[in-house]
């Protein structure tokens, strides 16, 4: 099988890592190397930065900055390194997730997360990103109290409606890259919309 760079993106509560883990485990049958991490996070630094982000009251610049310099070592220490000696990368979000949270729920300036995405990462984008598209109400019925929240979970619906916004933005511009997933159906439908995506690249 050859290296592919697949995302997953999405509000929490969406279903995001049910159905990355069968989709890990399709790839892995398929043949070859499946790497499997997330964003922020993927080394000790990105994971530092990711307790950062996620728990320290910042502000939606210094928010967008950790983010890509976590993403800068995740991609110099892993992903780009997995993706040259032929592994496939599947990553629990990238930097969609950036445009939609700190771009659309924060409102902060598109063109300066632009520069920014230029900067870290240059023209290397994912073959495929699986947006799971879900209502914020059905998304924070899913979450309910599985765990505390951070600080992105104790935002208001409003606000991951301006994140869902930011998505539907960036899949607007990148049809052929993002391919939506309707995740408010029942798991088999979701699974199903999956594998039809996967197959029309006869992945």
């Amino acid at each position: 099988m050859p290296a592919r760079f697949i995302t997953f993106e999405g509000i929490d509560g969406a279903g995001k890592t049910t159905h990355l883990d069968a989709v890990h485990e399709r790839l892995r049958r398929a043949g070859g190397e499946v790497v499997r991490t997330r964003e922020p996070g993927g080394t000790a630094l990105a994971e530092s930065l990711r307790a950062l982000v996620l728990h320290q009251p910042m502000d939606a610049l210094t928010e967008a900055l950790l983010v890509f310099a976590a993403r800068r070592d995740h991609l110099e220490q892993v992903i780009r390194p997995a993706l040259a000696r032929g592994a496939s990368v599947l990553c629990d979000r990238f930097t969609d997730a950036t445009f939609a949270y700190q771009g659309g729920g924060r409102s902060f300036d598109a063109a300066v997360l632009a520069q920014l995405e230029s900067w870290v990462h240059g023209a290397l984008q994912p073959d495929l990103t699986i947006w799971f598209d879900l209502p914020a109400a059905v998304a924070a019925e899913r979450r309910g109290a599985a765990r505390a929240p951070d600080r992105f979970e104790q935002q208001d619906a409003a606000f991951f409606e301006r994140v869902r916004e930011g998505y539907r933005q960036r899949a607007a511009a990148a049809p052929h890259r993002i391919v939506r997933i309707d995740a408010a159906q029942e798991r088999d439908v979701v699974w199903r919309q999956i594998v039809g995506a996967l197959e029309s690249r006869q992945w």
